[in-house]
């Protein structure tokens, strides 16, 4: 009993469970917006204010596409916002933090993989290559 106790109080399970309640708060919040704002926006242009009612028929059989529509003018809607308000922010601040820190790796000439900057043999494809202490200075003339 006791590990499944650590198992449940350890950090990346609690902090996962607060991401699923937030995450389904704010897409509902997104919804309701998308139900509140957007809908009525687009019945200026379609004429139809409630897209959960649209819907065709073939051989008696109903086909609500009117729910699908507004799902995925909710999920476009939270996409948008997801990335302009926390990808986009947080790309940026990364940038800037990695801007100030020295490479400690450069690229194989051989295969193109990471490899230290001080390595005299590429861990990937075994290949020599010249560390960066020792390799000779670009001709500037050139």
């Amino acid at each position: 009993m006791g590990g499944f106790r650590t198992f449940l109080i350890r950090g990346n399970l609690v902090d996962l469970a607060v991401a699923f309640v937030v995450g389904a708060a704010f897409a509902s919040l997104v919804k309701d917006f998308a139900t509140s704002f957007i809908a009525p926006l687009l019945a200026l242009f379609g004429g139809k204010q409630d897209f959960t009612r649209l819907a065709f028929t073939i051989n008696d059989t109903r086909f609500p596409y009117g729910v699908f529509l507004t799902s995925a003018v909710a999920f476009f809607i939270t996409a948008v916002i997801v990335y302009f308000l926390v990808v986009l922010p947080t790309s940026k601040l990364l940038e800037r933090l990695d801007r100030g820190q020295q490479e400690t790796e450069r690229e194989c000439p051989q295969c193109l993989s990471e490899i230290p900057l001080e390595a005299r043999r590429c861990r990937f494809c075994t290949s020599e290559v010249v560390p960066v202490s020792e390799a000779p200075a670009p001709d500037p003339a050139s």
